[in-house]
């Protein structure tokens, strides 16, 4: 069996609209000792695509991160042979909150071997990841964050709270992971280690590894969002709890994005109008993500600037001219900071709407 996919874009959604299914996006994660991650990808690769799912997994020596989509009709077989996996037996899945965003949250299943599930940073031989900060279920995250001694901080990157985020919550502004644990303890941490310190990221688990490094440090009252916003949205949702996270989740799927209020607390890039949906620039040599409002989607054509929307309108022999000898595509693309946009607002904040409209009229 073929263990990659070599089908372009279009053949994919092709192919994808021929099926005819309709997904369910999952994500989920675990730490555990997998002594050979090759042949567990290869197991994973053959069952799932039996089962037509879809995404992104990274799979290391030291566990499993997926982001993924199941076909609806085959939710119940994926769950059962997921189980029947010993260290994966009754772990917890992360269920979407809104699937609407996107025709289709992943195009093709891609399970990779990296050195680590996630990109940290942090020597695990220094220090005991097992020793993980407190659990906290929804109501318990709101007692807590009510309290004056309680430090809430955002784990997430700077393009991820930017469209929205919890109330009160500590916004840093990083562009990795790797970047914000050593930021975040220099800016905010250093002289509350008796605080309670509460951490928040989209699955729960960026803050696996933070509260256990924290804790490490000297931090003594560390606690997280257990299943991080996915698993709050929808837990409020169901017990009719109070919701204190405004906007949109930002997902790492065709998506983008999901609602979970609808407050607009974002920007566009290009105009600064009340916007919040990502884009990446249609431009193959750029890649940028940003945010785009839809007049400005239409004007520039999906592009982040004039210089990329001339280059897309060049013939298609030119382009890959232009793009040769350029630097790897996984180093040239980022995300939400380029001089390209003409309106781009950076502050440790993201800036309100009311800000703006006071801003607009003086």
């Amino acid at each position: 069996m073929q263990l990659w996919n070599t089908l372009s874009k279009e053949d994919l959604v092709a192919q994808l609209r021929q099926k005819g299914f309709s997904f369910v996006t999952i994500s989920f994660y675990q730490y555990a000792k997998i002594p050979n991650p090759r042949l567990f990808r290869d197991h994973l690769f053959q069952m799932w695509s039996k089962l037509d799912v879809v995404g992104r997994t990274y799979v290391a020596t030291e566990g499993i991160n997926a982001q993924i989509a199941v076909p609806v009709n085959n939710l119940d077989q994926f769950r059962e042979e997921l189980y029947q996996i010993e260290f994966l037996n009754g772990i917890r899945l992360n269920y979407s909150v809104d699937d609407s965003e996107a025709e289709f949250p992943f195009l093709k299943l891609k399970i990779k071997v990296r050195d680590k599930i996630l990109a940290d940073g942090l020597n695990d031989q220094t220090f005991d990841v097992r020793n993980k900060g407190n659990h906290l279920t929804p109501q318990e995250f709101n007692e807590l964050t009510d309290k004056s001694d309680t430090i809430l901080i955002d784990f997430r990157n700077h393009y991820e709270w930017e469209v929205g985020h919890f109330k009160g919550a500590i916004l840093p502004d990083v562009d990795t992971f790797r970047e914000s644990l050593p930021f975040i303890e220099d800016k905010y941490l250093k002289g509350n280690e008796d605080k309670n310190i509460v951490m928040y990221c989209t699955g729960g688990i960026r803050c696996e590894k933070a509260s256990a490094w924290f804790k490490h440090r000297g931090f003594k009252n560390v606690h997280q969002l257990e299943g991080g916003i996915i698993k709050y949205a929808n837990e409020i949702r169901n017990q009719g709890l109070e919701n204190k996270f405004i906007g949109k989740n930002f997902v790492f799927d065709e998506r983008r994005g999901e609602r979970i209020t609808e407050d607009v607390i974002s920007v566009c890039h290009q105009c600064g109008e009340p916007a919040d949906v990502h884009t990446n620039c249609v431009n193959d040599a750029c890649h940028l993500l940003f945010i785009q409002c839809d007049s400005c989607k239409a004007k520039m054509e999906n592009c982040c600037s004039d210089e990329c929307l001339h280059t897309i309108h060049l013939p298609e022999e030119e382009q890959k001219a232009l793009r040769k000898g350029k630097e790897a595509s996984n180093k040239i693309f980022k995300k939400g900071r380029s001089e390209k946009l003409k309106f781009k607002v950076q502050k440790e904040k993201p800036v309100s709407l009311v800000e703006i409209i006071k801003t607009k009229s003086k």
